[in-house]
C-alpha cells in the first residue's frame, strides 16, 4: 500500500509492506514535477520496483532539458524550442546547451574560431576509411572514428578542467562533420573533400558531402537554413535510450569520446535514430503501389503496418519539432524548386490522418521524423546517412548530459538490478548421467 500527506516540509509517500511503514521523500522539480526518492528502499525492505524499459524511473536529475509530452512543451536550458528555431542558430543553441546559457558575442565568435580551428581530421585517421569495405554503414564508421579520436587526443581521455572539456567538446562538435562527409564519400567512390574555414558550419557539411574538385556545391540560404533547423531540433531531448546510454557509459568514468560513440551506436536503432527512414520508406511504397491513401489508412487500423512517422512515446497531443520542420521544408523546396512527389503525398496523408477519428483518438499526430526524412532527402542525403545526421545534431546534448553527469559530484556508476526467474540451484551432472 502507497499513501501520500503532506507536512511543513513538504509531501512524503509512504509505503506499508507486511505491517511496516516507509517514508518516501517526494522530489519536486523545477516544473512540478513529482518523484518518489526510493534510493533506499531495497536497503530498507529488500525490496525493489520493476519498471522495464525505465518509463517509471527517473535515472537523475538535470538541468539541460525540459520536456511536458501532454502539453507537447519543448525547452532548452529553459528556452522554448520555438523561439530558438526563429531566433537561433545550431552553433548558438550548441554552446548554450553545453555551457548553461547563451553566448555574448565574443563568446559566439571564439567558439566558432575554435570549431574552424578543430575541423580538420588527424591525417592518419584516413587508413580508418581505407580500411572499411565500400558498403560499410556509415553509422559503425561514425562510431568507430569518434572512439578512435581518443588515440589521438590521449591528454583529454581524463578531463579534469573547463578548458579541457571545451577542448574535447569543440573538436567532437566539428569533427563530426568531416567524419560524417567522409563516410558518404568513401561508399560512394568519391575523394574526400577537406573542410573549408570560409564557410559556416551547415554550409561546410554540405561543401564537404556534395562537392567535386574544382566545382564547389553552392547551397540556397533556405537548404542551410533547414539543416541548421534540422540539427537544432534534434540537438536534445532528454533522457532517451542514446542520451541514457551516454550517461551510463560515462557513469564507469569513460572518457568523453567512448561515451558519445557509445550513444551512436544506441541511436542507430530502427525505433530511435532510423525511424526517418522508415518514413521515407513508407512514402515511396504509397508512391510506387496502387494503393490510395484512403486504402492505406485502412491496412494500418487492420494492424497490416504500422503508420511512420506518427506518435511519439513522450508527446501525447503534438510534436513541437513536426511543426517546425513542416514550415521549413515548404521554404526550402520552394528556394530550390524541388519537385518531390514524396512531399505531395506527406501532406495528404498527413491531413487524412489528423482528420481521422480512429488516429485522433490515439493521439497519433506528425512526429518530427514525418518531416525531418523530406528534408534531407531534398538536400541530397542518402536514407543510410539519416542517422548519421541525427546523431550530428544530437552531439551538443550527449556532450552536455556526459558533462553534467562527469561534474555533480553525485554520479555513481549506473547498476539497474533486475528481477531473476531463472533456474533455482542445480547441480552439475557428469556428461555420461545426462539423459
Amino acid at each position: 500500500m502507497l499513501k501520500e500527506s503532506r507536512d511543513a516540509k513538504g509531501k512524503t509517500a509512504y509505503l506499508i509492506l507486511d505491517g511496516t511503514t516507509y517514508e518516501l521523500p517526494v522530489i519536486v522539480g523545477t516544473e512540478n514535477e513529482h518523484a518518489l526518492d526510493i534510493t533506499k528502499l531495497r536497503r530498507e525492505t529488500g525490496y525493489i520496483t520493476f519498471d522495464p524499459g525505465y518509463g517509471n524511473t527517473g535515472s537523475c536529475s538535470s538541468a539541460i532539458t525540459f520536456v511536458d509530452g501532454e502539453k507537447g512543451i519543448l525547452r532548452y536550458r529553459g528556452y522554448p524550442i520555438e523561439e530558438l528555431a526563429i531566433n537561433g542558430t545550431f552553433i548558438e543553441t550548441t554552446y548554450m546547451l553545453i555551457f548553461g546559457e547563451l553566448p555574448t558575442s565574443t563568446q559566439r565568435r571564439e567558439f566558432r574560431e575554435l570549431l574552424c580551428d578543430q575541423e580538420l581530421l588527424h591525417e592518419d585517421l584516413r587508413h580508418h576509411f581505407e580500411g572499411v569495405p565500400s558498403n560499410g554503414h556509415p553509422m559503425a564508421i561514425l562510431s568507430a572514428v569518434i572512439n578512435s579520436l581518443g588515440c589521438y587526443y590521449p591528454d583529454l581521455l581524463q578531463i579534469e578542467n573547463e578548458d579541457e572539456f571545451l577542448r574535447a567538446a569543440a573538436k567532437i562538435i566539428s569533427k563530426v562533420r568531416t567524419i560524417a562527409a567522409w563516410s558518404y564519400r568513401k561508399a560512394h567512390g568519391l575523394p574526400f573533400m577537406y573542410p573549408d574555414p570560409k564557410l559556416s558550419y551547415c554550409r561546410n557539411f554540405l561543401h564537404m558531402m556534395h562537392s567535386i574538385p574544382h566545382r564547389y556545391f553552392e547551397p540556397t540560404d533556405e537548404q542551410v537554413r533547414a539543416l541548421s533547423l534540422f540539427f537544432l531540433l534534434h540537438a536534445d531531448h532528454e533522457q532517451n535510450c542514446s542520451c541514457s546510454t551516454v550517461r551510463m557509459v560515462q557513469s564507469t568514468e569513460a572518457n568523453l569520446f567512448a561515451s558519445v560513440s557509445a550513444g551512436i551506436c544506441a541511436l542507430w536503432g530502427r525505433l530511435h535514430g532510423g525511424a526517418n527512414a522508415g518514413v521515407i520508406k513508407m512514402l515511396e511504397e504509397i508512391h510506387d503501389g496502387d494503393a490510395t491513401i484512403p486504402d492505406y489508412l485502412e491496412r494500418v487500423k487492420r494492424k497490416e503496418f504500422r503508420l511512420m512517422g506518427f506518435g511519439h512515446r513522450i508527446y501525447k497531443s503534438f510534436d513541437p519539432r513536426a511543426k517546425i520542420l513542416r514550415q521549413a521544408t515548404h521554404d526550402m523546396l520552394e528556394s530550390t524548386g524541388y519537385d518531390d512527389p514524396l512531399l505531395d503525398i506527406a501532406l495528404e496523408l498527413a491531413d487524412a490522418a489528423l482528420s481521422d477519428d480512429y488516429f485522433i483518438e490515439r493521439k497519433l499526430y506528425p512526429n518530427v521524423d514525418f518531416y525531418s526524412g523530406i528534408i534531407l532527402r531534398a538536400l541530397g542525403i542518402p536514407v543510410d546517412m539519416f542517422p548519421v545526421m541525427f546523431a550530428i545534431g544530437r552531439m551538443p546534448g550527449w556532450i552536455a548530459h556526459w558533462n553534467e553527469t562527469n561534474t555533480d559530484g553525485t554520479t555513481r556508476i549506473h547498476r539497474p538490478r533486475q528481477i531473476y526467474m531463472g533456474e533455482s540451484t542445480r547441480h552439475y551432472v557428469p556428461i555420461e548421467e545426462r539423459k
